[in-house]
Parts: C-alpha cells; structure tokens; sequence
C-alpha cells in the first residue's frame, strides 16, 4: 500500500481538507465543544444508522434477485463488512470485499456482484441530487455547491449513459469486445469477454421498470434514515438543523467523499459538513467542526469494529481481495457455500 501512488495522492487530498477544514478554527473551543457534547442522543442516531444499513441490505436482495435468491440476513453481514472495509481499506476496496465476500458465502460470481454494487453507487448519488434540490427550496445554495451539484450531476450522467450502452445494445458490446479481443492476447481476451458478460447479467435488473423504481424507494429510505441520523445527532450540539439542513448536510457530506482521499474519508467528510452547517446554516465554525467530527465518528467507528468481527468470524482472505482489487483471480469458492455468516 504504501508503494502505490494512489495511497499517496489521497493522503494528500485529505491533508489539504483537513487544513481546509482546520482554517481559522480554535482548537480549543473545539474540543470544549466535544466534550460538552450531550451524547444521549447518539444511540438514537446509531439506530437510525444501522437501520438504514438494514435497508441496504434489502436493497442489495432486489439487485440480486435476477442472478441468485438471496435473505437480507445474509446479506447485512455483507455489506457491514463492505463499510467497514471501505474505512481502513484504500482506493475504496470495500467494493471489491463485498463482491469476494458474496462470491465466498453465496458463489455468486464476483463481476456480476460488482455490477449491482455499481448500480447501488449511481442510485446513491441521484438519491443525493434528489436531497440537494429538495433542500435548495427552503436554503439557497451558494455558488461552491452549485458547482458541486453541477460536477456531481455530469458524473452521474455519464455514467447512466455508459450502463445504458452496456446493457442496452449487444451490438455495441459485441463489437467494443471484439476490438480488445484482437488487440489482446487470446486467452486474457476471452477472459476480459467472460468477465464483461458476467458484469452485465449482474445488470439485468435496468430492464424492469418495477425494480427500478423499488431500489429507487429503497433508496430514498437508506438515506433518509441516514439524513435523520444527521439530524438526531445535532441537539447534542444545540445546532438548529433541521429537516432541510440534514437533508442537505448529508447529501453534500457525501458528495464529497467521491473526491479521492484516505480510508474512510478523513477531511473531505468534515470539510463537506462545515461548507453546509457553517456556510449555509451560519453556525459558527468551531461548533460546526466538532459537530462534524462526532458524526464521522459515529458513522465510523461502530461499522468498522462490526464490519472487522463479521470478517474474522467469516475467515475471509484478505489477500484474495488485494488481488481482485489489482485485476487479479482470487481462490475459487467452495462447490458448497455455507448459506450464512454464523
């Protein structure tokens, strides 16, 4: 890890959020404020947290069905090891350990799983611009945010229109194939075209209308659970959120975090938080900090000390992600997975 450019370049990313965050802050009256913190509220936001983890799960079970029937109660493990693992795992590798940890407990190919994980991202983020413009009716955005959901809204369009030339048009996709293959030598061409066929029966479920629209809801309960947490979390602070406020904290919060950064988002995750409850909101910087900390915190620790018993419990192989992550074959799974994470 620490010989790959990529570490580096998001350690620096996330150094220079920090000191942006960081900019002008009293350090002091930072941490007067975390510790003067209420922190009852934090097992009602912890609920509401682990109950939009909940709904992730039923949302995966939706994506899957086309390839494989599987329970939300295999597949919550899952997916906590997934955050998790995105928390002290870099170049978000979380992705990857899901789709092996699928692969490993249910045998559901790794590429056709990948290709549900990526259709969950692009549902995330259009859930997030659905936040933004709903808050943006009761707080104006300023001119940094609007730039934000203006790049934000071009990525997610282009990637939509990449999935729908994939899935859409065989001709296309036989033909792209077709040119790598020539270009390639002819046993990792037909493995890229096993592969690229795999990733696209994992995106079956874009042919149904009905599907869509219910990861779609789903989709809007996961975040909207997550929004109350936000916002569950702010009377410990005295800040005067509110419904569009947490609405739009967390969608701007999690914009950011598609900026290339450490392990679990150190930086862009708090500097996404002050933009919006001490730019917008007008909370004073020291307060909207130490707000932002505690919730990352929250949004941190717990998944990650669950996500890392899971994966002890389950005795997954951490080098077999490393090689997934690089392009590399991990261990083929055993002819019979055990049907659960015990």
């Amino acid at each position: 890890m620490l010989r790959n450019w990529r570490f580096w370049l998001g350690l620096l990313i996330s150094i220079a959020f920090i000191a942006l965050a960081l900019r002008g802050q009293d350090l002091r009256q930072v941490g007067r404020a975390l510790r003067g913190a209420d922190y009852r509220f934090l097992p009602l936001a912890l609920l509401l947290y682990f109950a939009g983890v909940w709904v992730r799960a039923l949302r995966w079970r939706r994506l899957l069905a086309p390839i494989r029937a599987l329970p939300a109660r295999l597949l919550f493990p899952i997916v906590v090891i997934g955050y998790g693992a995105n928390n002290v795992l870099p170049w978000r590798l979380g992705e990857f350990v899901r789709g092996y940890a699928l692969r490993e407990r249910a045998g559901v190919p790794t590429s056709a799983s990948l290709a549900t994980i990526a259709v969950e991202r692009i549902f995330d983020g259009l859930t997030m611009l659905g936040f933004l413009l709903v808050a943006s009716l009761f707080i104006p955005l300023d001119d940094q945010l609007r730039r934000l959901a203006t790049v934000a809204t071009a990525t997610f369009a282009a990637l939509i229109a990449a999935l729908a030339v994939v899935v859409g048009s065989d001709r296309i996709r036989a033909r792209l194939l077709g040119l790598a293959a020539r270009a390639l030598p002819a046993g990792l061409g037909a493995r890229l075209a096993a592969v690229v066929e795999s990733f696209v029966h994992g995106l079956q479920i874009l042919r149904s209308k009905g599907d869509l629209a219910a990861v779609a809801g789903l989709s809007l309960l996961t975040w909207g659970l997550e929004s109350a947490m936000y916002l569950a979390l702010a009377p410990a602070f005295g800040l005067p959120l509110g419904p569009a406020g947490a609405l739009l904290t967390t969608a701007v919060a999690n914009l950011a975090t598609l900026i290339p950064s450490t392990p679990g988002y150190i930086g862009v995750f708090e500097t996404g938080v002050v933009l919006v409850v001490n730019g917008l909101l007008g909370v004073e910087r020291e307060l909207a900090l130490s707000y932002a900390i505690a919730l990352h915190a929250a949004l941190y620790f717990p998944v990650t000390l669950l996500g890392l018993s899971y994966w002890a419990r389950a005795h997954l192989s951490l080098r077999a992600v490393r090689r997934l992550g690089e392009g590399g074959r991990a261990p083929q799974p055993a002819p019979e997975p055990e049907p659960a994470i015990k």
